[in-house]
């Protein structure tokens, strides 16, 4: 089986399924969309109400994260951490692809299915919520993802692409 991978540096945290699969499918839901933090929830029934029409869409969404920026400094302040359930394994992600990833260690188990959580790179950074399927010791098949994580996933990994596409591109010259 033949999987395009590109070069991709970000880290991941998993455990297998079966550890405590409760736990992780609630945590999987806290991450989606649907439980966003306060702000999104505000600023989406003020876009369904219309009230944002008059309103600079970059502008608004920089003062959103200025916004959440100014809430994380007062929970740091407060020593408030998010409550993430504990993971056993934490390793470098080697390589991504559309479907898979590639860690840079060996440490799974062929067929075994994992629930793991990937601090994405994007803006805004997040954690995201992935549960996966072992095909080797360290290739992997993404198996449940909510959509807008896919959308950020398939983003991220055309950018990492566009940037050694440019840096081959620099190296030849």
């Amino acid at each position: 089986m033949s999987v395009r991978l590109v070069k991709a540096p970000i880290e991941i945290a998993f455990s297998e399924l079966e550890t405590d699969k409760e736990a992780y499918l609630r945590e999987y839901q806290q991450l989606s969309e649907s439980d966003e933090d306060p702000i999104n929830q505000w600023l989406k029934l003020a876009r369904a109400k219309g009230d944002t029409s008059d309103t600079d869409p970059v502008l608004l969404n920089l003062m959103v994260e200025l916004y959440r920026k100014v809430d994380n400094l007062e929970k740091f302040l407060k020593n408030e951490e998010p409550k993430r359930v504990s993971l056993t394994h934490e390793v470098a992600i080697e390589s991504i692809g559309f479907e898979h990833f590639k860690l840079s260690e060996a440490v799974l188990q062929e067929g075994v299915e994992y629930y793991g959580r990937v601090a994405m790179p994007v803006h805004p950074k997040r954690d995201v919520g992935i549960f996966f399927t072992a095909l080797d010791s360290s290739l992997a098949k993404i198996t449940k993802m909510h959509e807008r994580d896919e959308r950020e996933w398939s983003a991220y990994l055309t950018a990492r692409e566009r940037v050694l596409i440019r840096e081959a591109k620099e190296g030849r010259e």
